[in-house]
């Protein structure tokens, strides 16, 4: 197998609505259109619903929009990035972000759930709990409620040679605190990572 694969093309589209100004990618240049297609339809449909998850629909003239997305890793067949949207509607007290991530193996165009980057049967929920949990402990975080654990399909992307997990304002800690990322070395997990998924190809 060939791992040198040279990145993909991206471009930035821009959504053209009444006070929504957000942007996105969009995957282009594969030799595959069907597969091209299927990872930018993905995309724009993670953009979709997120801004149907705003109430901007119900509520066009009072909801404010504005997003963007980042590139995390697009090496060796892998396209990890995160849609960020913001969206305040008039009179809150403040507005909300929301970031979701996808992670594609370019070369089939399937995205990849955090359980799909392990191998089938280990306990990830547990051993990734525990090293999130060590971390919260090690950064002296404040909890709006006691760790019990992540959830199996926790937000997460790959960013170089570590699995990043995530959480949204207010899963674990108060808004002020803003999002809480906990980076996990591939070679602290490789035991239980499935080597012919994501991030087995980033330990190669």
């Amino acid at each position: 197998m060939n791992l040198i694969q040279k990145p993909v093309g991206i471009k930035t589209a821009k959504i053209y609505k009444p006070n929504i100004d957000m942007f996105y990618p969009v995957v282009e240049g594969l030799k595959n259109y069907q597969i091209q297609s299927s990872i930018n339809k993905t995309i724009q449909n993670v953009v979709s619903e997120l801004i149907k998850e705003s109430g901007y629909y119900d509520n066009p003239k009072t909801t404010s929009i504005t997003g963007g997305y980042e590139l995390k890793t697009n090496e060796k067949g892998i396209l990890s990035l995160s849609i960020i949207i913001y969206w305040y509607v008039e009179h809150a007290a403040h507005g909300l972000t929301v970031i979701k991530s996808l992670t594609f193996d370019v070369n089939t165009g399937k995205s990849y759930e955090l359980k799909e980057l392990f191998k089938p049967g280990s306990d990830y929920v547990k051993v990734l709990s525990e090293i999130v949990d060590a971390q919260i402990k090690a950064r002296q975080i404040e909890l709006l409620d006691p760790f019990k654990g992540i959830r199996p399909d926790q937000d997460y992307y790959i960013a170089d040679k570590a699995l990043i997990i995530y959480f949204q304002l207010y899963e674990i800690t108060p808004y002020v605190a803003g999002f809480q990322y906990f980076p996990i070395s591939v070679y602290e997990i490789q035991e239980i990572i499935d080597e012919n998924g994501p991030l087995g190809k980033m330990m190669e």
